[in-house]
């Protein structure tokens, strides 16, 4: 079975393979790294590892560990590899069939950002509403999402920005962009964590940003 493990260790040389190393001794296979950020002396990669079949997860924390500085943030299942060229992959799309542009960029964020869901939600008045979604989004009823408009990348706290209840449950991590030039959002959902890095944050910017002016809005 294969894992997504986040790993927090020091940035520099021979920190990464000796975390390679200790997860392959404990029968781990890595099939594929991401660097999420660099910042401040450490370093935060994704690792997507396979175990055999009946080892459980928690070998891998305890051989991640087992190196000197070494963090592991999150472990979860995940399947495929990482493929850091998505983003430019959704962008074309989008460019060719702007028509469905909300759609394909709802559905195509969750496996860009390695989360569970997204959601494009628009405000007006005391009143908001979605524009796209992708299939795992949590169903709510119509509702006011009072942080929006934005004027920047947020991590959503729930105990300071009012959301619905399923956006968060399952200790789902949320983060949203500003989308367009209204009062509209690009909603990103993480059930089980890990948090949005700020990395992360400048990421789905972009992404929201670029999008916006490809469609025009």
């Amino acid at each position: 079975m294969s894992f997504l493990i986040r790993v927090v260790l020091p940035d520099k040389p021979g920190s990464l393979g000796s975390v390679a190393t200790a997860l392959g001794n404990a029968g781990a296979d890595i099939l594929g790294v991401d660097v999420v950020e660099r910042a401040h002396g450490l370093a935060v990669d994704d690792l997507v590892v396979e175990l055999p079949q009946g080892r459980p997860p928690d070998v891998l924390i305890t051989a991640a560990e087992s190196v000197p500085g070494v963090e592991v943030e999150s472990v979860r299942p995940h399947s495929g590899r990482l493929d850091t060229s998505h983003e430019l992959e959704l962008i074309e799309e989008i460019t060719g069939d702007p028509a469905h542009g909300l759609q394909l960029l709802a559905e195509q964020v969750p496996r860009i950002f390695r989360a569970g869901w997204a959601l494009i939600a628009a405000r007006e008045g005391t009143r908001a509403y979605r524009l796209a979604e992708s299939p795992a989004a949590p169903e709510t009823r119509a509702g006011d999402l009072p942080w929006l408009p934005l004027k920047r990348a947020i991590v959503i706290d729930p105990a300071v920005h009012w959301v619905p209840e399923p956006w968060s449950a399952l200790d789902t991590e949320l983060a949203a962009a500003p989308f367009g030039a209204d009062a509209s959002a690009l909603v990103v959902g993480r059930p089980g964590g890990p948090a949005f890095r700020p990395s992360e944050l400048a990421r789905l910017t972009h992404l929201a940003g670029i999008v916006t002016t490809v469609l025009g809005s």
